[in-house]
């Protein structure tokens, strides 16, 4: 089964670039659909950006879209997150997700393996 393990949090400066991985140990990696899920204090978890099994296709949180990309390498088994501009509102736990497999994107409902999550913390 899938186990991912995200990695690359930290505490950055409002404008800085953090990049995000979430490795797995699944040898059928490629055929599931991966995504990335954060959680602010006192907020609910929200869905920021997913791909789907085959990486043609993805989503995007509103909040994100433009400065946050999402990307696979099936040979390295790992997700990626590239996260630019960041904002102080962009601080949260981020969790990598597993989704089902063959699947085209990820929700709350369809995930079926969290990570641990790896705190990202933006400064103004």
């Amino acid at each position: 089964q899938v186990q991912p393990v995200e990695s690359g949090g930290g505490l950055v400066q409002a404008g800085d670039s953090l990049i995000l991985s979430c490795a797995t140990s699944e040898g059928t990696f490629s055929r599931y659909a991966m995504g990335w899920f954060r959680q602010a204090p006192g907020k609910a978890r929200e869905r920021v950006a997913t791909m789907s099994w085959g990486g043609g296709s993805t989503y995007y949180a509103d909040s994100v879209k433009g400065r946050f990309t999402i990307s696979r390498d099936s040979a390295k088994k790992t997700v990626y997150l590239q996260m630019n501009s960041l904002k102080p509102e962009d601080t949260a736990v981020y969790y990598c997700a597993v989704g089902s497999l063959f699947g085209s994107a990820v929700t709350t409902t369809s995930v079926t393996k969290w990570g641990q999550g790896t705190q990202v913390t933006v400064s103004s």
